[in-house]
């Protein structure tokens, strides 16, 4: 008897982009500028999807269009299986923008307390919500505070506050960490991590690549208004091992095959570098002829930022 083979089916995207494309009109004879060329794009539930780009790549566009700020020229925006201008879907999003402006008269709990009626929160419901939230990013010393006063770093994270209020789903943040520190942004980190368990999907925009590697599931690439590079950060980053680097120990230099590259010798050890895994091969095999010993092995793998500026050459060619 055969066993049954487990044929997973991947749940449906949280969002969906269908062949979305948009342009403006721009300078003063008006030409038409393609931000977005048909680009399709799915976040799934309870992932962190990372959205890397430069400057102008179109990363904010589609955001935007995600949250009807914007509407596409052509294309289908699904979220959570329904059309992004279904109103219902609202009340599962939460949305902080790259530089979020708010009424600077305003105190971080008069700010929540606003977003929380929006939403139709029960009082009593509200004022346990905004405490926690207040304490969630670390702002409980400035609730009765005007955002006049605010830095820009509390800023963000009132802005965080507000994109929780009504405990979304879905969590669409366009360059959260732009304007913190590196405790904050560290703090933000683990924020973000949190809510994932409690499982949320996030969908976020930024150009600090560090984080995304800590945090991200996924990424998306886009350049130009289109996405050219999507997947697993762990399978990308495994795909373009640069070189690699080997410890030895029971063999002179002058035995070490052409294609190796001596890094350091100290002792008896030596450090070579050699690339491909042709090179590392035959090193392997020259040291066992040679009677060697192998210490370490070790992969030297291009980061996530290596990885997008190659990119980014490779589309400018």
């Amino acid at each position: 008897m055969s066993a049954k083979k487990d044929f997973t089916i991947p749940p449906p995207p949280v969002v969906e982009l269908r062949e979305v494309s948009k342009s403006y009109h721009t300078g003063f004879l008006m030409r038409k500028k393609r931000v977005l060329k048909s680009i399709n794009l799915s976040v799934y539930p309870g992932e962190i999807l990372g959205f890397l780009g430069p400057n102008g790549a179109g990363k904010t566009t589609t955001m935007k269009i995600i949250n009807n700020l914007t509407f596409p020229d052509r294309g289908q925006v699904l979220i959570f299986g329904q059309p992004s201008t279904e109103v219902s879907i609202k009340a599962k999003i939460g949305f902080l923008p790259e530089a979020p402006y708010f009424y600077n008269y305003l105190t971080g709990w008069e700010l929540l307390e606003f977003y929380a009626q929006l939403f139709g929160i029960p009082r009593k419901k509200r004022r346990e919500r905004i405490k926690y939230l207040l304490s969630l990013v670390k702002l409980e010393q400035a609730a009765d505070l005007q955002m006049r006063k605010y830095s820009r770093g509390m800023l963000q994270r009132i802005g965080m506050a507000q994109a929780l209020i009504n405990d979304p789903e879905l969590l669409i943040l366009d360059e959260p960490m732009s304007s913190l520190d590196p405790v904050g942004r560290r703090e933000f980190r683990d924020l973000i991590l949190k809510l994932k368990e409690e499982g949320k999907t996030i969908f976020f925009s930024t150009h600090i690549l560090p984080d995304v590697e800590l945090i991200c599931d996924r990424v998306a690439i886009i350049v130009d208004g289109e996405i050219i590079r999507e997947g697993k950060i762990a399978k990308l980053i495994k795909e373009k091992i640069d070189y690699y680097e080997i410890t030895l120990s029971g063999i002179e230099e002058k035995e070490l095959p052409s294609s190796c590259e001596k890094v350091s010798v100290e002792e008896d050890k030596i450090l070579v570098r050699t690339r491909g895994e042709r090179g590392l091969n035959r090193t392997i095999d020259l040291i066992k002829e040679k009677k060697g010993k192998i210490i370490a092995i070790t992969p030297a793998k291009k980061s996530l930022e290596d990885i997008l500026f190659a990119e980014l050459g490779g589309k400018k060619k």
